[in-house]
């Protein structure tokens, strides 16, 4: 029987896009500590496991982070979030290890980086959606932080880009949480394929034989 997994994220046309897993926001020095905490339990050594075995199956990896200079200028400040943390803001000025991604993860020279100084979200801060297009990309794996924001932004911009989005449940992370799984169980589940890291490395596994 055909794996419809295999299918949706076959290499060919797919690619894993990691969101904020850097220094940051993930670190042990994260800004926000049980968002940190909570995305290195469990959704920080599946990211690990998946992208090895994404990239030997020949799936694209782009990482998407944020930076931001230290005056400020070019970033948001519209909405309670882009203040959060005031004078004790972790800096993630480009070059800092806030602003990196994490040395675990990469990136690998055949890796993509991508940067972005505004918005709460990839696919309208950066050129995500033009490179994911040029690499022949119809099928976005999204893994990382947050289920609170970023993840829904991301998700919900790529469908309505006409993208297919597979979202592994334990490769990505909330707080608290519950209110992560009650989003993926409410919401993201209407708008993508929820699946694990272990499904989906066996669909990469299957496909490669």
């Amino acid at each position: 029987m055909t794996d419809p997994l295999a299918g949706l994220a076959a290499p060919e046309h797919t690619a894993i896009v990691t969101q904020e897993c850097q220094g940051a926001v993930m670190g042990p020095d994260a800004g926000l500590a049980m968002l940190a905490e909570e995305a290195r339990r469990d959704a920080l050594p599946n990211i690990a496991r998946l992208l090895p075995a994404a990239r030997a199956a020949g799936v694209r990896v782009v990482h998407c982070l944020v930076q931001r200079r230290p005056d400020g200028l070019g970033s948001n400040h519209n909405a309670k979030i882009f203040a959060m943390g005031g004078g004790n803001r972790v800096d993630i000025t480009p070059g800092t290890p806030g602003a990196e991604l994490l040395p675990e993860l990469g990136p690998e020279p055949s890796d993509l980086v991508l940067r972005r100084w505004h918005g709460v979200g990839p696919m309208g801060g950066t050129d995500l959606d033009a490179v994911l297009r040029n690499l022949g990309v119809s099928t976005i794996v999204v893994v990382g932080v947050s289920l609170n924001i970023a993840i829904p932004n991301l998700v919900m911009d790529a469908v309505n880009s006409a993208y297919r989005v597979v979202l592994p449940r334990d490769a990505v992370a909330g707080i608290p949480a519950d209110y992560g799984a009650a989003m993926i169980a409410n919401t993201l589940s209407l708008l993508a394929t929820v699946t694990s890291t272990d499904d989906l490395l066996q669909a990469w596994d299957k496909g490669a034989r």
